[in-house]
């Protein structure tokens, strides 16, 4: 009789075994949908941003042929108006990039003034 109970025992722990490993594998496999379905989504939105990059990409390239920027003077312009909004003086960002006070005061004015004059308008309201 003794035999007959430790028989049963081990066969039913080998078929719990067995039963716990289809569930993992069940589990695995859906985990993996999961993680599937999210890199699908996120590559999806990583190329709509690529795209909405080179749109605007594009929309600079013609900006600037029709203003007749050259891509130096665009690189340029990009370095000071970073440097300027980060809060480098004007005379700190002559001498970085090699230009006297009144130039750069000439190549900042546009977006200077344009700066102000939007800050201005949002404190009013």
């Amino acid at each position: 009789m003794m035999e007959w109970a430790l028989g049963l025992l081990v066969g039913t722990a080998a078929l719990l075994l067995i039963f716990s490993f289809m569930q993992n594998r069940h589990v695995a496999k859906s985990e993996q949908r999961k993680l599937d379905t999210m890199y699908l989504g996120m590559m999806e939105e990583i190329n709509k941003l690529q795209n909405q990059v080179k749109n605007i990409e594009i929309d600079a390239e013609i900006t600037a042929s029709e203003v007749g920027i050259t891509p130096q003077e665009r690189q340029l312009l990009r370095e000071l108006l970073d440097l300027y909004k980060r809060g480098y003086s004007m005379e700190s960002i002559a001498t970085k990039i090699q230009v006297n006070e009144d130039e750069l005061q000439q190549l900042l004015a546009p977006y200077i003034t344009a700066g102000n004059e939007r800050s201005k308008v949002a404190n009013e309201h």
